[in-house]
């Protein structure tokens, strides 16, 4: 007899990450709410899986994300696992303020909203597992992108703050900061780029470390190595960099 189907959202599934993402909980029987902002890829998602994939087409900055949330919660009958893929990085070496407003409009404040929403619920469920898909950029601030950097370290240090929160709640409640270093996605734009994953070898790793409830993991592992050599180089050497 086969178990009941666990349920999923996954915030930013139109491509990337987080489509891989989909195709890798169905695998391994989730029911999966999927958003984005452009309907024609949730809906050729959905053709592929149409009875694990319900869609809703939304930009989670407009005002009433969180009504097309709920609506999306409401036609799973719930949710065990919120996962934020949605983000955006812009390359900037001019210092456009309006590419860092848009970074940090998507990667802090709807970030922050999505957080919110997910862990409240979660609480009042009474139990759960949030993911966010932060980055190995948050460890250091960087000059090709500054805003980037800095919201995904924005990101670790509230999530952060969220699984500190749920420890002092003694509900089984979990949160994982997923750090990718480089990943085949369309949202990779360095020039010079190296360990570069596949999304679905990202997908599937993601996957084991959700199983796992680890609190953060890096994808790929190597970028383990490259964390702690990045928090490690000094100020009179990253300068130059």
């Amino acid at each position: 007899m086969k178990n009941t189907p666990k349920k999923a959202i996954i915030i930013g599934a139109s491509s990337g990450i987080g489509k891989a993402l989909a195709r890798e909980l169905i695998q391994n029987n989730y029911r999966v709410g999927v958003t984005g902002r452009r309907k024609e890829q949730l809906v050729a998602l959905q053709k592929e899986h149409p009875k694990e994939i319900y869609i809703k087409a939304f930009d989670c900055k407009q005002e009433d994300a969180l009504d097309h949330i709920e609506a999306l919660t409401d036609s799973l009958g719930g949710v065990d696992l919120f996962i934020i893929s949605a983000g955006v990085g812009h390359i900037n070496p001019n210092f456009d303020f309006n590419l860092e407003d848009q970074t940090n409009q998507l990667n802090v404040i709807a970030f922050t909203l999505l957080v919110n929403w997910s862990m409240h619920y979660f609480r009042t469920k009474g139990h759960g597992h949030l993911v966010t898909i932060s980055s190995v950029a948050s460890l250091r601030g960087g000059r090709h992108g500054p805003a980037y950097g800095a919201s995904k370290a924005y990101q670790s240090n509230y999530i952060e703050g969220m699984a500190q929160k749920a420890a002092h709640s003694k509900l089984p409640i979990y949160t994982t900061d997923v750090r990718p270093g480089f990943v085949k996605t369309a949202m990779a734009k360095a020039d010079k780029m190296f360990w570069v994953s596949s999304k679905e070898k990202a997908a599937k790793q993601i996957f084991r470390s959700i199983q796992k409830k680890k609190r953060i993991v890096y994808i790929t592992r190597r970028w383990i190595l490259i964390g702690w050599i990045l928090k490690r180089i000094p100020w009179f050497i990253y300068k130059h960099m």
